[in-house]
Parts: C-alpha cells; structure tokens; sequence
C-alpha cells in the first residue's frame, strides 16, 4: 500500500521550494516508515536546493528530524512500531574495510532506503541525505533509525540528526577537546554554536567563538564561549592570540567553510595544535598557502564528517545530557514552523537571524 503524504520538493536548481503530494510506499525488507514529528531545516537542504550537493533533482528535503516508527520490513530487527527514533545519514554497514577497522564512524559503505519515494505522477524523488524527512511521513533504511528516550521533545531531539551533531562531534570526536583546552570556533551559526557547546561539555578552560553577526556572538556566549570575537572589527587571529596567552588555541574549528577563514583558523592555533574543517566548501574553492607553513606549524589538520559521530553511541548520550540539562538542545530552536514555510526559513537562514527554524509536523 502507498501512503500520501505531503513534503517538500526542490525542483530544480534556485527555484523556491514548493510543497506537493508524496507517495510512501510500505516498507520492504531491511526498511522503515516513520512519522515525522519534527525536522530542522538546515542549509545543507539549501544547499540541495541551489545544486550545491548534485543535480539529481527533484529533491525531497529534510534530514535533520526525529518521530515514531510506523512500520518495518521484513528481515528488520531491534527497530519496531512505537520506536521513537531520530533519523541519521549514516547507518553504518558493520562490514566495509573503515567497520572492520573498528572506525564505524567513518563508514564507507552507508545504506539508504532501496525503494524510491515518489511525486503522485510517478516521478522519482531523490531523498536528501537519503532521508527526506521533511514530509509527514518518509521511508528510510532500519538503520538510519536511532532509538532514544521519548522524553526528549521532537524539536530538541531532531537536531542531532544533522547540524548539532556535526559541531558537538567536531570538538568531542574528531578534535579531542579535553580538559583545560583552548579552542576557537570560526563561525557561530548552527554548527559553530554546536562546537562551542561541545567544547564546554568537554572541558574546555578558553572558548573563543567568532563571527561578524553580534546576534550570533550573543548566542555563542550563552552556549558557553568565554570570548567573542567580532571579525568585521577586529583581527581575529591576534584577538584569539591575545585570549590564550599569546599562543593561539589547542583546537580550533573551522565552521564556515571559506578558504580565507580556514586560513585564519591555521594560523589562530597553537604550536601543534589541531585545525578542525567542519563548514562546508563549494566545489570551486581553492587554498593557496605556502606548504613551509604547514610543516613548520605541526600539529593536525582533520576534516570532520557530521561529527565523526556513531549515532548509536552518541545520539542517546547526548539525550541523557539534554534530559539531565547539560546540554540545551533548545537554544538551537530559533523558530518553530510550518511545513509551508521552509522558503521563508531559508530567508531567515540567509539573513542570520535563526541558529535553526524547525518544521513541527
């Protein structure tokens, strides 16, 4: 049986988004149907929209979202109906060289639905982040379905699935921050914000957030940054100099994704300390450096793939920090909306005037 439903579809590269019917088939073997309670809308869906991640449109959006498993497939196990779950984009393989190292979290070989959600004329759609969850209902594989505390409100609990995950995890997983670190944090959106918070739970003794938006700096500072920089008035470098004693910082995290702040991120570090590529590059970027510097620098420079998170591990952990209120999962929501209004959240995005809109279905 095929359920409708609606969603919201990109039909080609920068046009508005529009929200149309969506045809959601029963699960098959090793799949299931959850109803979608909420879904943030994250600029890696509008990325999607503006041909930023492929041209294979249409793009059913959303993968950043939480709600309860309606149905499962044959062969499905530890996952049935009532499961409240949060969505991840990497259901991890157990069997691929990165699983067998015992590195899930960079899994190689991640697995998606096999069947296609479509438009009511039979169009294929395809899922973003192979969830496309912002719709009533989506069809995903049993393993992108985590299962967590129910307790923990859709809103909060979605954000995990995407943007909050990847910038927790860019501090705890792939920086290491610990006790007594210093850390900067170029760019204080919704991932910046989350690495700042991540930071904090670590540890960290020096946070320095940057950005040019004050909102956002206001909103690194209640998440825990002891520092806020203000890029368009002052040299960031030397200011995260000045905050840790003139050395620069044991990691810092670059959230932005542009070649001129990653510069700057390299050199606000300390001697062999860590640089962190969280923010997402567009394909023409290039960097030019001189490669002395690199080796006279040490230290690391590491890419951070949403977090280098395992969802198994980390999204139920990261429920009980929420629950037990260490972790304000609810100062990410600036807004929560309609499914009719993701265009006009995407404004929002482009203005700086949200860390995360969120779609309450």
């Amino acid at each position: 049986m095929v359920t409708e439903v609606r969603g919201v579809v990109s039909r080609g590269r920068g046009e508005p988004v529009t929200v149309e019917t969506v045809l959601v088939p029963d699960p098959g073997p090793g799949e299931a149907v959850v109803d979608v309670q909420a879904c943030g809308v994250c600029h890696t869906d509008l990325h999607y929209r503006d041909g930023g991640i492929s041209d294979d449109y249409p793009f059913l959006l959303g993968h950043e979202a939480a709600g309860t498993v309606t149905a499962v497939g044959e062969g499905v196990t530890g996952l049935q109906p009532g499961d409240y779950v949060i969505l991840n984009w990497r259901a991890v393989c157990g069997v691929c060289r990165a699983c067998a190292r015992g590195r899930p979290w960079y899994c190689f070989s991640t697995h998606n639905a096999d069947q296609k959600m479509t438009l009511a004329d039979g169009t294929e759609l395809s899922p973003a982040l192979g969830i496309g969850a912002l719709a009533e209902k989506t069809l995903v594989a049993a393993g992108q379905c985590t299962k967590v505390d129910p307790e923990a409100p859709a809103t909060a609990a979605g954000l995990l699935g995407c943007g909050v995950m990847a910038g927790l995890g860019a501090a705890i997983n792939t920086g290491g921050v610990s006790r007594g670190d210093t850390v900067a944090v170029y760019g204080c959106g919704g991932v910046g914000a989350a690495a700042i918070a991540g930071a904090r739970l670590a540890g960290a003794r020096t946070i320095v957030g940057v950005d040019i938006d004050r909102r956002k700096l206001g909103a690194a500072r209640s998440l825990g940054a002891t520092h806020a920089v203000n890029a368009a008035e002052e040299d960031p470098v030397e200011a995260i100099k000045k905050a840790t004693g003139g050395f620069g910082a044991d990691v810092v995290i670059e959230a932005i994704g542009r070649p001129d702040t990653y510069r700057q991120a390299f050199y606000s570090r300390d001697l062999a300390g860590t640089l962190v590529l969280v923010g997402v590059p567009t394909p023409e970027m290039r960097l030019d450096m001189p490669l002395l510097d690199f080796f006279s620098h040490g230290g690391a420079l590491k890419s951070s793939w949403y977090g280098d998170c395992l969802p198994s591990r980390d999204f139920p952990m990261l429920i009980d920090l929420y629950r037990q209120g260490r972790l304000d999962l609810d100062r990410f929501v600036s807004a929560t909306i309609t499914i009719d209004e993701v265009e006009d959240a995407f404004a929002a995005m482009h203005r700086g005037d949200v860390l995360r809109s969120v779609v309450v279905f």
